[in-house]
This record gives structure tokens, C-alpha cells and sequence, in this order.
């Protein structure tokens, strides 16, 4: 009995000590350094390349002020004590340079403590405007880009619970939200509450994504009401005038000429099933003074969508202001009902009203595929683009004004990145509005592709595209063996843009590029290096191909001063995201740039290669539709063969030892994660950050399978690495925010799996992340994440030993 009693203590000090947190951890000092480093300052220049803005950021909060009261509801996390969002990523300082001169000058008056987020320049691009948020309320002021100096507009709080909290009207005037009442006057909660939350469906079928943080109960009800109201407030030279009345405004736009207002209000019944995005709203064209002049629009709450992403509400939606002319608002309607499947020559058409909005709107043009938005040019040049997400396609065509139809000009696969030609390049009209600019007598339009996807990499260029000839013609192109890509075109007549340059060992800095004089080009910035731990690193776009034919591309880094021949194979470490491709010829495009300089975000994977890992970044995880099905019709298999001719890449080089090789992801990186580790042998560890590993918790559809769990249940659970704990026995590491707040990863996710594998005898670690929504940001919790990655990586594959029979 004695021993039976030691032994019982024995196990239960080892389950309490296994249970047990250890306080924050800190990774190596490189990989610390790296996630603290300070970040590069954000660039806006003024369209007469005259004036840069330099925005600059700490990198991190700290828990404690992730820590800081919440409210979560309607999809919304609110600062309860300031009428704002509570998680932001703020600026701390700004500052100005003047371009010609190449000096930073002062600006004075800057708010103590600053904390800006939504800088945005005036019309003429005199003044920046910029919202600064402070313990109990969040404020808004101007620099004045002449005299250097900052004021404060607002006298009441502004509410920007709901976002878009201001815009300017002309260089004088500023339209924004204010809060209806202080902070403190919130509704209390009732220990006692009125009674039970009750939900019902009467017969009518509302599918819905899994969306998080909804309204539970009244009591929320009150509290959306009370933190979304506002009073829109028009500020003109200082002096303060209210337009309308309090409401809960999701949305107001302004017509091009100023004189009207769109506005889209929410209203009651708020939902419990969807975000505030999709309550039930009226659409209204006031005046400027408030007054309602045409209502659009009372459209329901978006939770009777019907399921499947091509489907839409039998509703009008896209409401905007066509941006040629003075006042005429446009919006698509389904002709189908809402459901693509419908056979009709004809799935939506868009309608069009002028002010004064008294007439029978227009017909303007119908779209044999989903309606998506139109780019605006001018009378007889607007870029009209369709698509359909379940067949990954999309088209632009060209809308012909004189006769009401559409020419089209391209059809592009949309994961064929090859073929893209580019976005318009956009200046502001006579109205300020951004609209398509027209070169060669108005015969071509400029087209800017950042990107610029290749056979040889990311060559990214500028085109003139002949709209008769449909037709790109580039006129400048990044050199191989760099890369660089247009920012902004300054001046699309004569050429000159402003590009951002960089490679392995430069970092990225801007220049301004003469394309037509081609004089010698002239910096603006001189960034240096954040990241002195990276230098002697290297980098190459590696090729091989999986077991089918389909061809892939990682990403490579080795560690400084590493030489194969003396130091051998290393440990490796591979990070990936699936995607999915109704083509493998998509699949098999070559993405990214060897040539670009190496920034590190805190969930990067290169800090490893600090730690004497070879690191597979990107490394391409293409899942492809096979004959007449389904991309996801075969998953796993798919996902095998990836993870083999990656690590059969790595060894073939001999880089990266194939019995020691760990697997990495996040969000489905980390479903993929998972998932190869309950059906392979190839790694000897796994790291799944904030994923999502029982599909039926997302019944209604995830990534992009659009089947639901009734339609596809074999589906749904082959597909599920849940259904498959009892065979992961490679460690795995979880890493999960515990406030995650991402449609599907539920933090239960990460709870149940590691219950699972436990429950089954595996080697599992879960971290639950203190505040953490789906993407982390907390310097103390980043920092332990690192570290417990670190340690990971260190026990179970760097010092392991090798797998058996590989």
C-alpha cells in the first residue's frame, strides 16, 4: 500500500508539474534581436513627389497592454474606455522630408505619446490628416505640411468603433464620427439578467460561416448600439456643424462633386450569426446637411446568403459612387435569384442613378459571370470585372457607354499569375476621384504589375495595353538578377515613377525613375540594414518536382559561412501554406524572387537559420483538381507528395538531412502540419500555429471548399487530422492565441487535438497565447513563442536521433 501510495504522488506530480506554466521563455539572443529590431520607416509621398511622409512604429506591444479591457461583439474588438478598436497597430512618430532639399524638417505640436493610425493627405495635398488614440478617447488633427504645425480638430470624441472615422471634403473641410455620450455612461450589466438568450429558425435555411466574438445575448445588443452610435460632425475651418442624426453608420462616401453623401446605416434586428457587417442596413443618398434626398435600399441581414461562394443575396449590393461623374451612384443586382446555377445568359446587372435622383435608374451593362466592381476612367473608358470563385476564373472587359454592353478584353485564370497583365494605373480627375489615365492620344492605359510573375521569378514591370488591340507592351522591366518595382507613377505622360529597389544585400529604398529622358535615377531614401544577425545568409529559389510531374519552388536559406562539403547535411526545417488550383499548370508557376532583401515578420521561419537549420521557406503545396473534381478530392496524397520531393530536394543538394526535417505552418499551414503528420513518417517534428483541425466545426465550407459537411462527409473527415490523432506520434508542437478570433480556428481547435494525441499516448506540447488573436503581437508573447520554437526544433531535430528505415 505504501509503494501504491508513492507511486500514486510519483504520477501526480508529474501530471501537475506537465500542466504546470513556466513563466515567458526567451529565445536565443539572434532570434530576439531579429523580432526586436526597429522596424523601416513607412513611405507616402504627395503626387508632386515634393514632400515624403515618414511614418515610424515600435514593433510590438506588450502583453500588458494587450491586456487592457475588451469588448467583443458583432465581430468588433472595442476599447470600451476610448470608442476605438482595441487591437492596432499604431504609428508613434511622423515625420517630414523635403524631397528636392533631401532634409527632414520638425514638425512641432505632434500629441505627447503618440499613437496614429488612418494618415491620409488633403485633397490638394497641403495638410495630413491622422486619428491619435489615448486612454479614455481618440481624437483627430491636421498637420499643416507649409508651417509645419499640428492642431486638433475635434472638440466631442471621435467614434472610430466602426472604422472609416473620417474623410475630407475639400482642404478646409473634414467630415468625421463623434461619440454620442462619454464612456462612462455604458450600459452596466445586470448580474440578474432579463432572462435566458433564446435563438430561433423558422424553416428558412441560413448557412454561415464561423465567425467569432458575435452578440450573444441583449445585453450585447445594448452595447453594439451604445458604442456604434455617432453624430457625423462637418468641421470647416474649426468651426463645428452636425450633419444628420445619431445613428449606427457602417459606412457614408461622398459623391465626386461633394454636394451628396451615400450613407448605410445599420438597423435592428442585429444579428447573432453574422458580424456587423452583415446586419440588416438602409442605403440613402442624403444631401450635406444630412438630409435624406433618395433611399436606396433597406437590405436584410446577410445571414440567409445561401451557401456556396458564387452564390449572393437576391438583393442589390456594391453600392458606389461612379467616380467620372458628378453625382450618380451604381450598384449590381443577381439575375439569377442569387444562385449561380441558375441557367441564364445573364447572372447580374448594374443600374445606375444621377443626382438629382428623381428618375428610373439605368440599365448600364449585364455580366455573364458574378458582377465584382468597375474601374472608372472617364466617358467612354470604364474596366468592368466578373469572376467566378468555384471555377477560379475572372474577366475585364471594357464598358461601351453608346450601346450598354461589354467588350471584353481578357479572361485570366486567377491563379495563373504568368498571364496577369497588371492593375490601371489611377490619378485623380477634375473631382479628385482616382480614375484610370489614358496615354497615346487615349488609345492606350498604363498597367503597373508589382509582381510581374515569371518562369525566371518575380520580374515585376510597367505596360502600355493597347484597349484596341488588347494587347500589353511592357516598357520597362526589372533586370534579372534584382528586383525592383513601381510604387506610384508620377507622371504618366512623361514617365517618371517612383520605384522601390532592393536585393539579397540591398535593402529596399526608393528612387525616383525618368523612364522616358532615362537620366541616371535618384534615391530618396538610404534605409539601412535592421538586420545585422542575416549578413552572410544565403538565399536561392530552388526546383524540383513532386512524384505527379507538377513542379515546385522553395525558398532556401543556409546558415552563415555553411559549407556542405565540410559541414554536411543540416537539420531542416520546411514552412508551408497549401494552396489549391483547378490547374497544375498554375500550380507550377514559379513565384517570388530570390533577389529580394529578407525581412523578418515574427512568424517568419528564417530565424532558424541563426540556429544552424536549413530553412525551406515557401515551400509550394499546390493541391490539384485531377480530371473532373475537386482540388481537395485527394488532399492528403497530395500533400505527401509535396513533403517528400521537398525533403528529397534538400537531401539531392545535400543541405538538409532527411532524417532530421521538421514541418512548420500557420492557420491551414498548420492544418497541413498536421495532417502529414497523422498520415507520414518524414518528419521527425511538426509546429501548427493557430490552425483549424476538425473540419466539422466548419460545416458550411472552409478555405476553398465550398461543399459542406452534409454534402461531403467523407470529406470533411478524411480531411480532419482530428480523426487522425490516434496515429500522430511525432511531436508536435501547438501554438495557439487564446483570443483567436479568425472564422474557423477557434482556439478549441489546438485544445482538443492535443487532448486527443495525449489521450492516444502521442508527444504533444500545446502554448496557449495570453490575448493572442490569430495573428500574434504581444513582444512578450512573440518572444516565448520563439523560444518554445526554438527548443522544439533543438530536442526533438537537431539533437534527435535519425529516423529509422528512411
Amino acid at each position: 500500500m505504501k509503494k501504491l501510495f508513492i507511486v500514486f504522488l510519483f504520477i501526480s506530480y508529474q501530471i501537475t508539474y506537465a500542466q504546470t506554466g513556466d513563466g515567458y521563455k526567451l529565445p536565443p539572443k539572434d532570434v530576439a534581436d531579429l523580432l526586436l529590431a526597429k522596424p523601416t520607416p513607412g513611405v507616402s509621398i504627395d503626387s508632386k513627389a515634393e514632400w515624403m511622409l515618414l511614418s515610424e512604429r515600435n514593433p510590438y506591444p506588450t502583453v500588458e497592454e494587450l491586456g487592457q479591457p475588451e469588448l467583443r461583439i458583432a465581430g468588433l474588438r472595442l476599447n470600451p474606455a476610448n470608442f476605438s478598436p482595441s487591437r492596432q497597430v499604431f504609428i508613434n512618430n511622423i515625420k517630414l522630408k523635403n524631397i528636392k532639399t533631401g532634409k527632414e524638417v520638425t514638425i512641432t505640436g505632434l500629441p505627447k505619446d503618440l499613437l496614429a493610425t488612418n494618415i491620409s493627405w488633403n485633397p490638394s495635398e497641403s495638410k495630413i490628416a491622422f486619428l491619435n488614440t489615448t486612454a479614455t478617447k481618440v481624437d483627430l488633427y491636421v498637420v499643416d505640411v507649409t508651417a509645419l504645425k499640428v492642431s486638433k480638430l475635434n472638440k466631442q470624441a471621435v467614434n472610430n468603433s466602426l472604422g472609416a472615422a473620417y474623410t475630407w471634403v475639400d482642404d478646409n473641410t473634414i467630415l468625421y464620427k463623434t461619440a454620442t455620450a462619454t464612456p462612462g455612461a455604458a450600459p452596466k450589466k445586470s448580474i440578474t439578467p432579463k432572462g435566458p438568450s433564446i435563438q430561433e429558425n423558422l424553416g428558412k435555411a441560413a448557412p454561415s460561416a464561423t465567425f467569432q466574438d458575435l452578440i450573444k445575448t441583449p445585453y450585447d445588443e445594448d452595447l453594439f448600439q451604445f458604442y456604434g452610435t455617432s453624430q457625423l460632425i462637418k468641421n470647416a475651418n474649426g468651426v463645428e456643424t452636425k450633419v444628420g442624426t445619431p445613428a449606427i453608420y457602417l459606412t457614408n462616401s461622398l459623391s465626386p462633386d461633394k454636394k451628396y453623401m451615400m450613407v448605410r446605416t445599420i438597423r435592428k434586428p442585429f444579428s447573432y450569426l453574422v458580424t456587423a457587417g452583415g446586419f440588416p442596413t438602409t442605403v440613402s443618398i442624403t444631401d450635406m446637411s444630412g438630409k435624406v434626398v433618395k433611399q436606396l435600399a433597406e437590405l436584410p441581414s446577410s445571414e440567409g446568403t445561401p451557401s456556396g461562394y458564387d452564390n449572393t443575396q437576391n438583393v442589390a449590393r456594391a453600392f458606389e459612387w461612379r467616380d467620372d461623374e458628378a453625382a450618380t451612384i451604381v450598384w449590381a443586382q443577381p439575375l439569377d435569384s442569387g444562385l449561380i446555377k441558375t441557367k441564364v445568359d445573364f447572372h447580374d446587372a448594374v443600374y445606375a442613378l444621377a443626382a438629382p435622383f428623381t428618375g428610373e435608374a439605368k440599365e448600364l451593362f449585364k455580366t455573364t459571370m458574378r458582377y465584382r466592381g468597375t474601374t472608372w476612367g472617364n466617358a467612354s473608358l470604364a474596366l468592368v470585372s466578373e469572376g467566378l470563385r468555384s471555377k477560379q476564373t475572372s474577366r475585364v472587359s471594357r464598358f461601351i457607354s453608346t450601346t450598354g454592353t461589354l467588350e471584353k478584353l481578357y479572361d485570366l485564370n486567377q491563379t495563373d499569375a504568368y498571364n496577369n497583365p497588371g492593375s490601371p494605373v489611377m490619378k485623380k480627375n477634375a473631382w479628385g476621384r482616382e480614375v484610370i489615365v489614358t496615354v497615346d492620344n487615349g488609345s492606350k492605359i498604363l498597367m503597373n504589375n508589382p509582381v510581374g510573375s515569371s518562369a525566371k521569378g518575380d520580374l515585376p514591370y510597367l505596360a502600355k495595353y493597347d484597349l484596341k488591340e488588347k494587347k500589353n507592351e511592357i516598357i520597362w522591366r526589372c533586370p534579372e538578377g534584382s528586383y525592383e518595382f513601381v510604387a506610384d507613377v508620377l507622371d504618366p505622360q512623361k514617365l517618371v515613377v517612383l520605384t522601390r529597389r532592393e536585393s539579397q544585400t540591398s535593402v529596399p529604398n526608393f528612387y525616383i525613375k525618368d523612364l522616358m529622358r532615362k537620366i541616371a535615377d535618384r534615391p530618396i531614401t538610404a534605409f539601412t540594414n535592421p538586420y545585422p544577425q542575416l549578413e552572410g545568409v544565403t538565399k536561392q529559389k530552388v526546383f524540383y518536382k513532386r512524384a505527379d510531374g507538377v513542379d515546385l519552388t522553395g525558398d532556401l536559406y543556409l546558415p552563415k559561412g555553411y559549407n556542405k562539403e565540410k559541414d554536411g547535411p543540416l537539420p531542416a526545417f520546411i514552412w508551408a501554406y497549401p494552396r489549391e488550383f483547378n490547374s497544375a499548370d498554375d500550380a507550377a508557376q514559379v513565384r517570388g524572387s530570390q533577389h529580394r532583401f529578407t525581412t523578418i515578420s515574427w512568424g517568419s521561419p528564417v530565424f532558424y537559420v541563426t540556429q544552424g537549420f536549413a530553412v525551406l521557406d515557401n515551400a509550394e503545396m499546390p493541391i490539384v483538381a485531377k480530371g473532373n473534381g475537386k482540388p481537395n478530392d485527394n488532399f492528403v496524397e497530395q500533400l505527401q507528395m509535396n513533403a517528400e520531393a521537398a525533403i528529397a530536394k534538400l537531401s539531392e543538394m545535400g543541405v538538409g538531412d532527411k532524417n532530421r526535417v521538421a514541418v512548420g505552418g500557420h492557420s491551414y499551414g498548420a492544418f497541413m502540419t498536421a495532417n502529414l503528420l497523422a498520415h507520414t513518417k518524414l518528419f521527425k517534428a511538426g509546429i501548427a500555429r493557430s490552425g483549424a483541425y476538425n473540419r466539422t466545426l466548419t460545416p458550411f465550407g472552409f478555405q476553398n471548399e465550398e461543399r459542406t459537411y452534409w454534402q461531403a462527409p467523407d470529406l470533411y473527415h478524411d480531411m480532419s487530422p482530428f480523426s487522425y490523432a490516434d496515429k500522430i506520434k511525432t511531436p508536435l508542437l501547438l501554438i495557439h492565441g487564446e483570443a483567436d478570433n479568425n472564422p474557423g480556428t477557434f482556439p478549441i481547435n489546438s485544445e482538443r487535438l492535443f487532448n486527443a494525441i495525449k489521450g492516444n499516448g502521442g508527444n504533444v506540447r500545446l502554448v496557449m497565447l495570453p490575448y493572442e488573436s490569430h495573428g500574434y503581437t504581444g513582444k512578450e508573447n512573440l518572444l516565448h513563442m520563439l523560444a518554445e520554437q526554438s527548443q522544439w526544433l533543438e530536442k526533438y531535430v537537431k539533437k534527435a536521433e535519425p529516423l529509422k528505415g528512411l
